[in-house]
């Protein structure tokens, strides 16, 4: 099983930026599928993004779609996530995860994944 560990978040202003990373240990990054979930205080956790193993095909929650891009580079074993344009609505702790199976069936469900990060807090002031 893979080890992810997440890194980038912070406090940041409504319209600032940051870059989070996942890093993979245990198994190489280029076996699997991998997304980013986020989770606000008295909410359910919900995704965000997701890309192919390979890179070629990427998924995005509407509420961020044309703010973030995800990306890889399995040479580096590392997932990104480019936040642009935050929103104090973007506040909530970020998790990465991996999953085995085919991106393609429900990208967005966080039940069809198999590892997940610790999280790393994002905070967006206004």
């Amino acid at each position: 099983q893979v080890q992810l560990v997440e890194s980038g978040g912070g406090l940041v202003q409504a319209g600032g930026s940051l870059r989070l990373s996942c890093a993979a240990s245990g198994r190489t990054l280029s076996s699997y599928n991998m997304g980013w979930f986020r989770q606000a205080p008295g909410k359910e956790r919900e995704f965000v993004a997701a890309i192919s193993w390979g890179g070629a095909n990427t998924y995005y929650a509407d509420s961020v779609k044309g703010r973030f891009t995800i990306s890889r580079d399995n040479t580096k074993n590392t997932v990104y996530l480019q936040m642009n344009s935050l929103e104090p609505e973007d506040t909530a702790v970020y998790y990465c995860a991996a999953r085995a199976s085919d991106l393609g069936y429900r990208y967005y469900d966080s039940g069809r994944y198999d590892s997940w990060g610790q999280g790393t807090q994002v905070t967006v002031s206004s």
